[in-house]
């Protein structure tokens, strides 16, 4: 039986991005042992995928997969997962290093000499991230992080661009659950440089959203047909996938679901803050996120990221 068929993979975090990524790990012939912090989406990920093994705690998790991935907000939700009575920590150190299906039989091979390994998919801090790696590494936890680029309709394709920082053997043992999910998994360093890259890749999303907002105001205010422009744009140098996808919302002006501007606000903090560190100029980061907080203080966190345009 191939390893992917027979893996057991934790999984933490069934948001929008979660849910689909989850369900893509069980169609790919990974055992999925899935929490949630609310219990029906486990769940709705069943109905889904019915192979999927509900656990009702982290520790349950941990106890079931020695490797873990985690979709949650930011690196403090799964801070507050790692330690406790029903921790992931607790669960793997009172396993006992059998790790597969928690001793029920049939797990990894080679499970008993394979430290844990928990991966990181969101979009989080390359600074925050590389230290916490120091933390879990001295109680014997390994850390890749691995964010992703594609939305939700990337992640329900399987076409997710997967940005990976990691030791390369961590990385090299992760390949088959990464490629479970996403069409582009690149390697680009140690831990951190995952979410480096990831933070180079939300400065440019965040950019041409304002960018788009502003020229979908420009031409309302001119008179012309925003459709048309739209079309325009498409078929030339101004084109890309943020356009593609997002070029309906402007026409619509729906702006509910998707990528919310609350999340854009977080991730340009996290972009200013590696930039401080590198010593990097951005001014258009700096007035990218005065932007998405100037929406967030009007109430509008939760809209779709095209949502800037409200404001401009």
């Amino acid at each position: 039986m191939d390893t992917s068929e027979r893996q057991t993979i934790g999984f933490l975090g069934l948001g929008p991005m979660g849910m689909p990524m989850a369900q893509a790990l069980a169609d790919g012939g990974f055992r999925v042992v899935a929490w949630n912090r609310t219990a029906s989406k486990v769940g709705q990920l069943q109905e889904r995928a019915p192979s999927v093994t509900a656990a009702h705690t982290p520790r349950e998790v941990a106890r079931g997969a020695r490797t873990v991935v985690a979709m949650l907000p930011d690196l403090p939700q799964l801070e507050a997962l790692l330690d406790g009575p029903d921790g992931l920590l607790v669960g793997w150190e009172g396993d006992g290093g059998r790790g597969g299906d928690g001793g029920s039989g049939g797990g990894e091979a080679t499970g008993s000499q394979e430290p844990p390994l928990l991966v990181v998919t969101s979009t989080v801090s390359p600074v925050r991230v590389a230290e916490l790696g120091s933390e879990l590494r001295s109680r014997g936890v390994r850390l890749v992080d691995a964010p992703v680029s594609g939305g939700p309709g990337g992640a329900e394709s399987r076409g997710l661009s997967v940005m990976v920082g990691g030791d390369p053997d961590d990385v090299e043992r992760l390949a088959p659950v990464l490629a479970a999910m996403g069409s582009t998994v690149r390697h680009l360093g140690p831990l951190g440089a995952g979410s480096l890259t990831k933070a180079c890749n939300q400065a440019v999303v965040g950019a041409t959203l304002v960018a788009l907002g502003e020229a979908v105001r420009l031409a309302q205010a001119g008179g012309l047909d925003v459709a048309t422009v739209l079309e325009v744009l498409g078929g030339g140098l101004a084109g890309s996938a943020v356009l593609r996808q997002k070029g309906e919302r402007y026409l619509t002006g729906d702006f509910s679901g998707g990528g919310n501007c609350r999340n854009q606000l977080k991730d340009h903090s996290i972009i200013l803050e590696a930039g401080r560190r590198y010593g990097v100029r951005q001014p258009v980061s700096e007035v990218t996120r005065d932007l998405y907080a100037e929406v967030v203080e009007r109430g509008g966190g939760d809209l779709d990221h095209t949502g800037v345009i409200t404001v401009l």
